[in-house]
């Protein structure tokens, strides 16, 4: 299947569901393998005097969480609707679930993987109820330790198997600063609890992930909008559809670059390997019966003689005729 690219569409789509039914056809345009959106009811996520992080209060202004969270809810016949969408054009569909009474309306709705964010490693009534589902799961980690991670996963291995699980890693700013991203926690994460693993980025463009693939990463996440100048929390750290396009095309050739991992000449470069490697020639003009030796010997292209790699075999020996300078050895000095 190769890697499976999240657009992550979020609540991008600002409260209209029309412009997230654009978003799912634009997702699918530039070549994502999903697209995804975040079903929560404020009343059931947040307190109506919940404070919001600095970056929020950036992008959107003052406010509590909870005015913010209403703004950007969509119901759930827009989510059938969106479903339909996807559907229809051959994307699938993704939603994260913030309370179980939504996971279980996803489950009923038909959605293949359930995702479930960085927020919710440490909501055990909501893992323990996607867990149950049986269906695979991809759970990101930002903000949590190896102990928070190796807690969240075993309540998902209640219900599933470990193959079914995707640990992301993930840094929860936006937008992330590179320096510390730490990629090399996907891979220590990969090692520790032997699942699957992959990167869900907030970093400003899309080098970070093309990196992530080249770390191992099996699933990438990534910001979606289509335009960055809209109102609201996550546009600015978001791609837009070009550059989306752009990223996925740079993953494909990454991939593609990856192989199998077998150190072995590629069928392009064989015909290459006798103009880039070197024979046995004879330095100078050797006599029969002459000592082979370093002073009478080069190594010379081409390389469709006999391999300088022999010379421990050939040094001694006598030379079995006459060499005129410049001349390539013949398989005849390797007889006995």
């Amino acid at each position: 299947m190769g890697v499976f690219v999240i657009a992550e569409a979020g609540v991008n789509h600002n409260g209209s569901v029309e412009r997230a039914l654009e978003m799912v056809e634009v997702a699918k345009e530039v070549g994502a393998s999903a697209v995804k959106f975040q079903l929560f009811r404020a009343e059931t996520l947040v307190s109506p005097s919940a404070g919001r992080p600095e970056y929020q209060k950036r992008t959107v202004g003052e406010g509590s969480q909870w005015e913010m969270l209403k703004a950007l809810e969509l119901s759930r016949e827009d989510f059938v609707r969106i479903k339909e969408r996807c559907d229809a054009v051959g994307i699938e569909f993704m939603v994260t679930p913030f309370d179980e009474e939504s996971a279980r309306f996803l489950y009923e709705l038909g959605m293949e993987r359930f995702k479930i964010g960085s927020g919710n490693l440490t909501d055990y009534p909501l893992l323990k109820q996607v867990a149950q589902f049986g269906r695979p799961v991809i759970l990101s980690t930002g903000m949590a330790t190896m102990e928070e991670v190796k807690g969240a996963l075993e309540v998902l291995l209640s219900g599933l198997d470990r193959d079914q699980i995707t640990l992301l890693h993930c840094l929860t700013e936006y937008p992330a600063p590179v320096e510390e991203v730490n990629l090399r926690a996907m891979v220590a994460m990969r090692h520790a609890f032997g699942v699957r693993v992959g990167y869900s980025d907030h970093t400003l463009g899309w080098e970070v992930p093309v990196a992530a693939v080249a770390l191992g990463a099996e699933v990438i996440e990534k910001h979606f909008t289509l335009d960055r100048g809209l109102p609201g929390p996550d546009h600015k750290a978001s791609l837009e559809p070009e550059e989306f396009r752009e990223m996925v095309s740079a993953i494909r050739k990454v991939e593609r670059a990856l192989g199998d991992g077998i150190k072995r000449p590629a069928p392009s470069e064989l015909k290459n390997l006798p103009f880039a490697r070197k024979s046995l020639f004879a330095r100078r003009r050797i006599k029969k019966g002459e000592v082979l030796s370093m002073d009478n010997l080069i190594a010379l292209r081409p390389g469709d003689g006999i391999s300088p790699m022999l010379l421990p075999k050939i040094l001694g020996r006598t030379s079995p005729e006459d060499y005129e300078a410049g001349q390539m050895l013949g398989q005849e000095v390797l007889e006995d």
